[in-house]
């Protein structure tokens, strides 16, 4: 059935991860997503797709843009830019997360779109916001996992150096708080607010993902113990076995007392250092020493089987092929296979929430580049002639048939 944003339509003038991810939510919840896209390359990330079989189509791309329609124009002619004025004029949300300054100087900036959409909902990403000593820097995720907080805690105890989020956490949290940011807006919107311009960096909002655990040593700025107290940062950590690794991680008495169970280390639920909370603090260090050294006498499936009897938080550590065979995601029916016709199959994650009325109606794959051109002008008015003569002149590009 319709998802819960059917009527809604979307302009999606950005690229790589941030804005591209964020119309993505919205489009498998329903929204008409239409993405804009500059003759040539195109959202720069089809161009890590490896060789011309796969057609500006790779694994980061489709599922960044499943749901969307396609159409290439060139925004530095003024027939081009028009077009993307012609469509704003009837959308919702429009999102862009170009450098500050690049959109205004097209005419595409929230002053533009709003002389033709008033109500509009216009989204302005970047990494650093619209000013400030940093605007006119490019940036990219791990630059921001850097300035927010995010390297300094990937620190694993026994290789103490700092490392990078292996996963563009930043651009993604970004990407989350505008598809939120957006449906708040046209709430409000709909409450008689009007339209509104989002501007949304990702500094800031990579630190307010961060802040809660990750500063959570620091957010007392009175309290005398800071320095000492422990965080996740200090207490997460992959646990070694006499053959591989697993992870757990306990909070309560009664988990650890269940983790001296599964070990089979039942008399440390009386030791005076391990049992209770106060002796555990005093000796943390040198309870934690123990338990790794108990951990290694044990293979991983075994040990693993007896904290899952135990009701102890644990689970495996999944390879990327094994992730798709896991009992739960089978059961969650988590990812698909679908096939596309220019890549063969792709898998990729469903929308994870699920809802009780309005659950959307499963979403096309990600489109070809220019895919819907001629689509999305005829429905804007251009006939035949029209459309090729834009298409003769460079202004706009479909997709050739003959090349999929």
């Amino acid at each position: 059935m319709p998802g819960p944003l059917h009527g809604v339509r979307v302009v999606d003038f950005s690229a790589v991860v941030s804005g591209p991810w964020a119309a993505m939510w919205l489009a498998d919840q329903g929204a008409d997503v239409i993405k804009i896209e500059s003759p040539g390359l195109g959202d720069i990330t089809r161009g890590m797709a490896i060789g011309p079989d796969h057609h500006g189509l790779n694994g980061l791309f489709v599922n960044c843009n499943r749901g969307k329609r396609s159409v290439v124009v060139d925004v530095n002619t003024p027939e081009g830019r028009q077009i993307v004025l012609d469509i704003a004029k009837t959308a919702d949300v429009f999102i862009q997360n170009w450098r500050p300054g690049v959109v205004d100087r097209l005419g595409l900036g929230y002053d533009g779109i709003r002389a033709v959409r008033p109500d509009v909902i216009y989204v302005s990403i970047s990494g650093y916001g619209p000013d400030g000593p940093y605007a006119d820097r490019r940036v990219y995720d791990p630059i921001i996992q850097g300035l927010s907080g995010h390297v300094a805690v990937q620190i694993n105890p026994e290789i103490p150096f700092h490392d990078l989020v292996r996963t563009i956490v930043c651009d993604k949290a970004t990407a989350m708080a505008a598809a939120q940011s957006v449906c708040a807006s046209l709430f409000a919107r709909d409450r008689g607010a009007g339209g509104q311009h989002l501007v949304i960096p990702m500094l800031d909002t990579a630190i307010s993902f961060f802040f809660p655990d990750g500063y959570m040593a620091k957010a007392l700025l009175d309290d005398e113990l800071a320095d000492v107290r422990p965080t996740l940062a200090k207490s997460y950590r992959i646990t070694r076995t006499a053959d591989g690794h697993v992870i757990y991680f306990v909070a309560s008495g009664a988990e650890f007392h269940a983790l001296y169970r599964a070990l089979g280390r039942h008399d440390w639920i009386d030791d005076p250092h391990y049992g209770e909370a106060p002796g555990r603090q005093k000796h943390l260090a040198e309870l934690g020493a123990a338990i790794m050294e108990e951990f290694e006498k044990w293979n991983t499936a075994e040990i693993y089987a007896r904290m899952v009897e135990e009701q102890v938080p644990c689970g495996p550590v999944l390879n990327l092929d094994d992730l798709p065979n896991d009992p739960q995601i089978i059961h969650n029916d988590v990812l698909n296979v679908r096939i596309h016709p220019a890549i063969g199959r792709v898998l990729e994650p469903r929308q994870p929430v699920r809802f009780s009325v309005t659950q959307p109606d499963q979403t096309p794959l990600a489109p070809q580049f220019g895919e819907h051109t001629d689509q999305v002008l005829a429905e804007f008015g251009f006939d035949a002639a029209a459309i090729a003569d834009l298409k003769a002149r460079g202004v706009a590009k479909q997709w050739p048939k003959s090349e999929q």
